[in-house]
């Protein structure tokens, strides 16, 4: 079995890392790179609203990718504990226990690894994990609210907006879209009534226009750039529902419009202007299978 193994991590290094050939230890290097890319992997969903669904180890590969799309799920409203998938009544995989159970993976891969890596570098590399998740994920979050030159004070600032987006559960893509528009002199309503608490959201509105009054960016150039990591369009699970209806009644049309539109998520397409619409109650909380 050891053999196998050794000959599967070799293929997996060959192919894809032929560099770690070179390092003290291959497989080492390749479980690092398992856990870095994973991290950031999981970051840039937690980021942007995304949850698998169905995060078993199968699912989950050794490059820090990952597949096995089917009940997959963009956030509507912002809510931590989002299940998009119908069969997990546990909420194991919901949108906020990803981080963990991705860390959970790669120990299971790591424990997979013994034969070849070293436990001490097994475990030093899974203890980055977590900074490395974060200090992605910050950085994201950083870029999406159009802040450069940051400082680990603006940590707070993103700390506090969770919070306030947890509390309220405003629709997510809608807020960073509209937060994309909004100058730092403009009225802040158009955000602000997004959320139940609206004077909560306007103290957090007013903190993040005084820390952006310290960086010396345009408005027009922030907003650009804003909008270019906050999409308009995102697959919302009742357009695919409404595309997979037309279908079945075999016109495809609805299957082609969605995927001319999410070529250019973050583009403003005015003839498209209902795709970026609140989704209807009834849309809100479908849940998908495995075989959807």
């Amino acid at each position: 079995m050891e053999d196998q193994l050794q000959a599967l991590a070799d293929f997996v290094i060959n192919k894809h890392y032929p560099d770690f050939r070179q390092a003290e230890n291959p497989y080492t290097e390749l479980f690092r790179a398992a856990v870095t890319s994973t991290a950031r992997m999981i970051a840039q969903w937690q980021a942007v609203g995304f949850a698998h669904g169905v995060m078993n180890t199968d699912n989950m590969s050794i490059l820090g990718i990952t597949f096995d799309y089917g009940p997959f799920g963009f956030m509507d409203d912002f809510v931590p504990g989002y299940i998009c998938n119908h069969s997990d009544h546990q909420g194991r995989y919901a949108f906020h226990q990803q981080p963990g159970i991705a860390l959970w993976n790669l120990n299971a891969l790591a424990q997979a690894l013994t034969p070849l890596v070293p436990q001490k570098d097994l475990i030093d590399i899974l203890k980055s994990y977590e900074r490395c998740l974060l200090d992605h994920f910050h950085q994201l979050m950083f870029d999406k609210l159009g802040l450069i030159n940051t400082s680990t004070d603006d940590n707070k600032l993103v700390t506090d907006l969770i919070g306030l987006l947890s509390d309220n559960h405003p629709d997510y893509t809608i807020f960073f879209r509209r937060l994309s528009h909004l100058g730092i002199e403009d009225n802040t309503a158009p955000v602000a009534d997004l959320f139940i608490d609206r004077e909560a959201a306007r103290q957090w509105l007013q903190g993040y226009r005084q820390r952006l009054s310290k960086q010396q960016l345009p408005d027009a150039e922030r907003l650009q750039r804003m909008r270019s990591k906050n999409p308009k369009y995102i697959l919302r699970n009742y357009l695919a529902q409404i595309a997979i209806d037309k279908a079945e009644q075999g016109d495809f049309s609805e299957v082609e419009n969605l995927r001319q539109l999410l070529m250019r998520p973050f583009d403003e397409q005015p003839e498209q202007e209902k795709y970026a619409a609140f989704p209807p109650d009834w849309g809100k909380k479908l849940e998908i299978s495995c075989s959807s």
